[in-house]
């Protein structure tokens, strides 16, 4: 445990990792906690391959593989698929998880043939940009970890600004709408700010992945409370102890990847939530509905509730 202590603090690539993981962690649990409550499971699937595209036009139009410049045409696209997605269900009569399906197919399969078409170009700058389908935490340098962190603090920043707002559109968008909020322009900069989050862990744990990462720590959270501000704040706790704790035992492990090893911690910590959480956990739930039928069978019936049943 100290050896591991002392590599945190002082070895570069497992600190970097680890830091960049913890801020993908807090961020994007945080964020997706609200597209667990509004029912948007598949939101986070949809944006994370709708900026596969972005990466692969941002490079085809700079020739730079700047990790600031793919992750800001990766957002440009995430958020052109939401606007989309959005006009879709607003316009049509097809559902919301239908609509998600479509974003999510046809963003990525333009993505994986500007990919190849870069490829097949044979030049030496274009190598690496296959990563990003998986990740790639291993190459996170300080400067990467910095540029999360200011993503993720203007995004935190603009949730604290918004966040009453937040709250009433969540549970109530009816309610938010008759009072007067503009819902559609609330919702947009809700889903703009989960476009961050996605931005953030595309380096780290890829396209394929991050949808995990979105879902994962609200889910887990929710089976512990039900009260949103501590779910926010167990959802960041649970991203960041599966970042860091994947992200230790990737370096530690022999070449095991590091996004996969995050979303196997994640998984762990999802799975006990539901099964042992205090207060939706699969198990006290029915410890609970145990006492209570024997506590209804322990009551003596009247007399009279005696006398009707055989009565009838």
């Amino acid at each position: 445990m100290i050896d591991i202590l002392h590599d945190l603090i002082f070895d570069y690539t497992l600190r970097n990792v680890a830091l960049g993981s913890m801020l993908l962690g807090i961020v994007s649990g945080v964020l997706g906690s609200f597209a667990v409550l509004r029912r948007q499971g598949l939101l986070g699937d949809a944006l994370s391959h709708a900026a596969l595209p972005g990466i692969a036009i941002a490079f085809m139009l700079t020739g730079s593989r700047e990790t600031i410049v793919l992750l800001l045409g990766a957002g440009i696209t995430g958020w052109i698929g939401t606007m989309l997605f959005m006009r879709v269900v607003k316009d049509t009569k097809i559902s919301e998880d239908t609509a998600l399906g479509v974003i999510l197919s046809v963003f990525f399969g333009i993505g994986i043939v500007l990919l190849t078409l870069i490829q097949n170009q044979n030049t030496a700058n274009q190598a690496g940009l296959d990563k990003y389908l998986f990740g790639q935490a291993a190459a996170l340098v300080t400067r990467n970890v910095i540029t999360f962190a200011i993503l993720g603090g203007i995004a935190f920043l603009v949730l604290l600004a918004f966040y009453k707002e937040f709250k009433l559109l969540t549970f109530d968008a009816d309610f938010a709408a008759s009072i007067g909020l503009p819902v559609r322009a609330l919702d947009v900069l809700l889903t703009s700010l989960i476009v961050i989050a996605v931005m953030i862990g595309l380096q780290t744990v890829g396209v394929v992945l991050m949808a995990a990462m979105i879902i994962g720590p609200g889910a887990a959270a929710r089976q512990w409370t039900d009260r949103l501000p501590t779910m926010l704040t167990l959802a960041g706790a649970f991203g960041a102890l599966a970042g860091v704790t994947g992200a230790v035992i990737s370096v530690q492990g022999d070449r095991l990847p590091t996004g996969p090893m995050i979303i196997l911690v994640l998984t762990v910590i999802v799975l006990v939530s539901i099964v042992l959480a205090p207060r939706h956990g699969f198990v006290p739930q029915r410890i609970r509905q145990w006492r209570n039928r024997r506590a209804m069978m322990s009551v003596p019936q009247s007399p009279g509730a005696t006398l009707q049943e055989g009565e009838a």
